[in-house]
């Protein structure tokens, strides 16, 4: 689950922060400092994540613990493979933005209301939180809310602007036109991944977040 970062350190190490907000907000499971925790944790380096409170430590745990399970997953392989040939080792990053969106589309998660009403949630969260986020993030935050990144991914025209945005942040990439173009083009098989992912992630988070708050 990763967007295009500030630089590659190399391309054997490459790795780029979580987009996919809405997906790591939900697997926060309700729990304040857990979702903070769990947004901000690409943007917390190696002992740094100890300068934090022992919920947010948690929710840290909890993305990393997400991400890794999301690398290894199957279904994110195969649609990884739909963005690769264009964009190599940043498929992923365009995978992420389309589990948000279909995500926001599933109505089994969330209605237009209570998709609205999650974000707000989500933000009012983090405002309580905002002296404990990292500077990277704390600078990006803002246009998130304004924008409400969370809710927009629920449109196609939404999703879009999130893969733009991959280009944006990314060093080498310079268009996202392919990357809309084979959204659209994928978007059947691409749903289908996403659903035998979220089943999967659901439960795996959830088994981990319970054991992360007993101890």
């Amino acid at each position: 689950m990763r967007f295009a970062g500030p630089g590659i350190k190399s391309i054997i190490h490459f790795k780029t922060p979580s987009i996919n907000y809405l997906a790591h907000s939900y697997l926060s499971f309700n729990h304040p400092e857990i979702l903070v925790g769990n947004l901000i944790s690409d943007f917390v380096k190696g002992k740094k994540k100890f300068d934090y409170p022992t919920g947010i430590q948690k929710g840290i745990a909890l993305h990393r613990a997400i991400d890794i399970f999301t690398d290894g997953h199957a279904a994110t392989n195969e649609a990884k493979e739909i963005f690769r040939p264009a964009y190599r080792l940043y498929a992923g990053a365009f995978v992420d933005v389309v589990y948000d969106h279909f995500l926001a589309c599933d109505e089994n998660e969330f209605s237009e209301k209570s998709l609205l009403d999650f974000s707000k949630k989500v933000y009012a969260t983090v405002d309580d939180h905002l002296h404990w986020l990292p500077e990277k993030f704390a600078g990006m935050y803002p246009y998130m809310k304004e924008h409400n990144w969370l809710f927009n991914y629920s449109s196609r025209w939404g999703a879009g602007k999130s893969l733009g945005g991959v280009v944006r942040r990314s060093v080498y990439l310079t268009e996202s036109e392919t990357a809309s173009r084979l959204f659209e083009d994928n978007y059947q098989p691409l749903q289908t991944y996403f659903r035998r992912f979220w089943v999967d992630v659901k439960s795996f988070a959830r088994k981990e977040f319970e054991i992360l708050i007993q101890h």
